[in-house]
């Protein structure tokens, strides 16, 4: 799988995203990371090894515990793509806005504005 497809496919589950937003602010170690989770260690540690592969996060071991930290630079490529197809989407809504704007139905002219005359 390459690289960005392995970014996304690690993204596209919400138990990885959790994990990825507690490791926003600071790192943690597996069991830290696996407290708020209703699933075994060895499940949490398989999310943990998607997300390592597809270097969204980096494991180091400390004495006995295994400590992980986000690793900002592997959304890098995501970024990149997503913000590549957010300026051609921003690009195609301001084309259509001017066409828009140029096919518009002119307001008609008000009819009877001043007094009736008799």
């Amino acid at each position: 799988m390459d690289p960005l497809s392995q970014t996304f496919a690690a993204l596209a589950d919400p138990t990885r995203r959790a994990i990825l937003a507690r490791l926003a602010s600071g790192g943690a170690t597996v069991g830290e990371l696996a407290e708020p989770f209703d699933m075994s260690l060895p499940a949490v540690s398989r999310h943990l090894r998607v997300l390592t592969d597809a270097g969204l996060i980096e494991r180091q071991a400390e004495a006995q515990w295994r400590r992980c930290t986000l690793r900002g630079e592997g959304l890098r490529a995501a970024a990149d793509w997503i913000e590549f197809y957010r300026r051609f989407w921003e690009a195609q809504f301001d084309r259509l806005d001017a066409f828009l704007k140029r096919t518009a139905p002119k307001p008609a002219k008000e009819k009877g504005r001043g007094r009736r005359r008799s």
